[in-house]
């Protein structure tokens, strides 16, 4: 069997999706069953701990609305975007979509998402500007922020104690000092000392400390080959020094669910993820995690490039038959307190006076954790980047490949990055056409 890569099945979107939403063909997701109710297909990415706390509201929804019914269509981040491609290509994308800011423009921008804004049904009176338009590309509102977080390095407590290694001072730390706290805890915990941490966001912060940025507002790339080859030159410097995995096994881990991480699996002391995520890394570490502020380039916490990030939105199909049923069940995910209380912050904190009342009495220590550490760095937090443009959904895909290949040996940082620029601005470009 062929498996379809994210970068194919998106390529096979870009040729189809778009023009069959536009020319009114296909069948959409949803359908109507012979009692009169409606049943609405939701999709989302996610781990154990949201699954079920999903069905939880999935069917709390139910009993409120008996005449609406939903299939839910949980998935893993690795696949997800694989899939989501090659259904909206077909015209059968579910009817409510968990979406990502990578990709809130590569679907809104080409027609495969409906304009909440739209919606009568979706009462979005609670949220600030802010909030609204980082969901919002070319003046429509194509997502719903389910809450906001930030990227944090995760030390592992227990890891440490093992290495007989200090977790470090993160207001002052550099690169520097990242790297040799990593090899540090390699020598003395028989472990990795750090993951990699190979993402667009991880470097959009590396570039943004360095007076870069990935995108610009006018959907160009923002960054030069340098910025680029500083960063992929990092990661390489961290395997050789032995306080990253070898390449094999940083790949791997690169597309490992969440659980099957080499973090969750306690075998790295340090690693990179979003504050949202704190509760399932606790829950598969069975140890104690301390959040840190990512490194600097010059030991200053204001000068580190950290910024609010939706923590993912609630989007919907253009293609759906029942755009009224959609925004009837979007609403109740961001406005229901109901919904807060089995939530609570698992999918970020929400900016919502209402629901953040709601979920005071019930955040654990865990959520309170990450609450302090969005508290503490806000301060020091500068302008949020620029939405991802149409066609940089693929450019995640590009640096992993690129930066593996760093790595592996098969090509400099500089090479690579050149070549990671020039892909770059070609699917930009491309897309546009």
């Amino acid at each position: 069997m062929t498996t379809l890569t994210r970068r194919s099945a998106l390529k096979l979107f870009a040729g189809t999706a778009a023009v069959g939403v536009l020319a009114g063909c296909g069948t959409g997701g949803g359908s109507k069953n012979a009692d009169g109710s409606v049943t609405l297909r939701f999709g989302w990415w996610g781990n154990d701990v949201r699954n079920k706390q999903t069905q939880q509201v999935i069917d709390a929804f139910q009993q409120a609305h008996p005449n609406i019914k939903i299939q839910g269509e949980p998935g893993v981040w690795a696949g997800y975007w694989d899939k989501l491609a090659t259904q909206t290509a077909a015209n059968d994308m579910p009817d409510v979509i968990q979406m990502d800011l990578a990709y809130i423009a590569e679907y809104g921008g080409r027609g495969a998402l409906l304009d909440l804004s739209k919606q009568k049904g979706l009462d979005l009176s609670a949220f600030d500007k802010n909030t609204l338009s980082s969901g919002q590309y070319t003046g429509k509102q194509y997502g719903i922020s389910t809450g906001q977080n930030a990227l944090a390095v995760f030390a592992n407590v227990n890891v440490f104690k093992k290495a007989g290694v200090p977790i470090p001072d993160d207001t002052t730390w550099t690169w520097d000092d990242f790297l040799k706290t990593a090899q540090a805890v390699a020598a003395g915990a028989s472990n990795f000392g750090s993951s990699y941490g190979l993402t667009d966001q991880s470097l959009n912060i590396w570039l943004r400390q360095r007076g870069e940025q990935l995108y610009t507002d006018d959907g160009q790339t923002g960054f030069t080959v340098d910025g680029v080859a500083s960063y992929m030159a990092f990661q390489k410097k961290l395997m050789d020094a032995k306080a990253a995995p070898p390449a094999s096994v940083g790949q791997e881990d690169i597309g490992a669910a969440v659980e099957q991480s080499l973090a969750a699996t306690n075998k790295t002391g340090m690693s990179f993820w979003w504050t949202n995520q704190l509760g399932a890394l606790q829950k598969a570490t069975g140890s104690d995690i301390k959040l840190l502020r990512v490194p600097s380039q010059d030991g200053k916490a204001q000068d580190d490039g950290l910024f609010y990030k939706p923590s993912m939105y609630w989007s919907a199909s253009s293609r759906t038959k029942h755009p009224e049923e959609v925004a009837t069940f979007i609403d109740y995910l961001v406005n229901s307190t109901d919904v807060a209380k089995v939530i609570t912050t698992e999918r970020g904190f929400s900016t919502s006076p209402k629901i953040q009342d709601a979920i005071k009495p019930l955040l654990t220590p865990t959520d309170k954790t990450a609450l302090d550490f969005l508290t503490a760095i806000k301060p020091e937090l500068g302008q949020a980047p620029a939405v991802p443009p149409t066609g940089s959904s693929k450019v995640a895909d590009s640096l992993g490949r690129h930066t593996t290949d760093v790595l592996f040996g098969r090509a400099d940082a500089q090479s690579a990055a050149a070549a990671f620029k020039s892909e770059a601005d070609s699917q930009i470009k491309n897309a546009k056409k």
